[in-house]
């Protein structure tokens, strides 16, 4: 196999489509918020390219059996109401500095090739601790883009995301705006420690408003209810382990 190989699984038309990236990152938000898309979208979306590469992992996914070579797939979307998306997914990013240059610049040349000339990476914010409130911090190529997302709630902060964008997403503005693409990160804030389905409704809601579709969010709300839970039971193991710590009173007593 070569370095890189794309298969062109389907041509379709689509009118003034943005790239939307969801790849593997922390809280899984960006994955979480492209496979509900899909599956919001469904019946308008239509597999249109397999990119294929040494740099990805040296394995195969399996499913009833039968296996599929790791992958990034793209998917086109007729969206009734709003502009068409190109949704870009998979189960892992490239495993190498090069591999990160190599695979964005394929992911941007597949958007040139459906007319895209915008692009939003979706993914998370680590806060490193379970919250409530879940903000979306951003990140655009151009200050120009600024004002319309802090009017969909977008919040930019100075200096963060501590360390800046790494891996596609960051790539992505910075690879794209230097193509001529409208590039935007939005990160939803997210402990880090689990998969954050709120946090991926979060970054959603934004895309709602700035790109002019509506979603159902049901389905993704199970899954936080599901969150929810397992989170209540780290909590209560947590004070168990807690109220185990012997205090200063309990060792006089030992010895």
């Amino acid at each position: 196999m070569d370095e890189l190989e794309i298969d062109a699984v389907a041509e379709v038309e689509l009118d003034d489509p943005v790239l939307v990236e969801g790849l593997p990152g922390v809280g899984h938000v960006g994955t979480l918020a492209v496979e509900h898309l899909l599956e919001e979208l469904e019946g308008e979306s239509t597999l249109v390219r397999r990119i294929y590469s040494r740099e990805l992992p040296p394995q195969v996914s399996v499913e009833d059996g039968v296996s599929e070579l790791t992958c990034a797939e793209i998917y086109a979307v007729d969206v009734p109401e709003g502009r068409d998306l190109l949704l870009l997914t998979g189960d892992h990013q490239a495993q190498s500095n090069a591999g990160h240059y190599t695979l964005t610049d394929a992911f941007l040349d597949i958007a040139e090739e459906f007319g895209a000339t915008e692009v939003y990476a979706l993914g998370g914010v680590p806060t490193g601790e379970l919250i409530e409130e879940y903000a979306v911090v951003g990140a655009v190529s151009d200050e120009s883009m600024l004002e319309t997302h802090e009017d969909a709630g977008v919040e930019f902060r100075e200096d963060e995301p501590a360390g800046g964008i790494v891996g596609v997403s960051g790539l992505l503005l910075g690879l794209g705006d230097r193509r001529g693409f409208e590039a935007t990160c939005l990160m939803g804030e997210t402990s880090g420690y689990l998969v954050d389905p709120k946090s991926a409704r979060a970054v959603l809601e934004v895309l709602e408003d700035v790109l002019g579709f509506e979603l159902e969010y049901e389905s993704l709300d199970e899954r936080a209810d599901e969150m929810e839970e397992v989170i209540g039971k780290i909590e209560e193991m947590e004070q168990q382990q807690q109220m185990d710590v012997p205090t200063d009173d309990d060792l006089r007593y030992i010895g």
